[in-house]
């Protein structure tokens, strides 16, 4: 069995774990999500905790096991509290907004990169270099960041560019002079 697949996750007050044939529902003051797992994989609901268990013990049903677990408590937590990836953005005229709920990025392209955000994510831009992404879904909201960044990664020379925030840019030099 895995470590962390066998260690039960807690029910907070006012959240609702339901398991309906292979998929969990999750619902809380936030919203509901719904995952639909491996049929391999058993789950269940009780005492104010839900347990994952495994019938098997090879390595591919162990990692399942582990991730199964993972993804049920990080349900839990977005219909709980939510998760929020930060955005930094460097480089001299580059910068984002929000226009409706479109985000308008120009980062020295000749034209404003328009970004419409899925359906369960919120953008905020507190100042003209930040980018704020909140959600439930913790997947979706990395995968949205994520692609917010690819519209103009960091760069090693001078470091302009979209990155996470407090994520290290490897700075290399420049060309050497005769």
């Amino acid at each position: 069995m895995s470590r962390v697949g066998k260690r039960p996750i807690r029910i907070p007050p006012g959240i609702q774990v339901e398991v309906r044939d292979r998929t969990v529902v999750v619902k809380g003051q936030n919203g509901a999500l719904e995952q639909k797992l491996h049929p391999e994989m058993k789950i269940s609901v009780a005492d104010g905790s839900v347990h994952v268990e495994s019938p098997f013990t090879d390595r591919f049903h162990k990692a399942l096991h582990g991730l199964t677990r993972t993804l049920i408590q990080n349900m839990i937590l977005g219909v709980k509290d939510g998760f929020t990836k930060r955005l930094e953005i460097q480089g001299v005229g580059y910068r984002a907004e929000l226009k409706g709920k479109a985000l308008v990025v120009q980062v020295g392209y000749s034209h404003p990169i328009y970004f419409l955000p899925p359906e369960g994510i919120v953008l905020e831009t507190p100042s003209q270099t930040l980018i704020t992404v909140k959600g439930m879904d913790k997947q979706l909201v990395g995968q949205v960041a994520s692609k917010i960044r690819s519209f103009r990664p960091p760069e090693p020379y001078k470091g302009k560019g979209i990155r996470y925030e407090g994520e290290y840019v490897r700075r290399k030099a420049g060309k050497a002079t005769a």
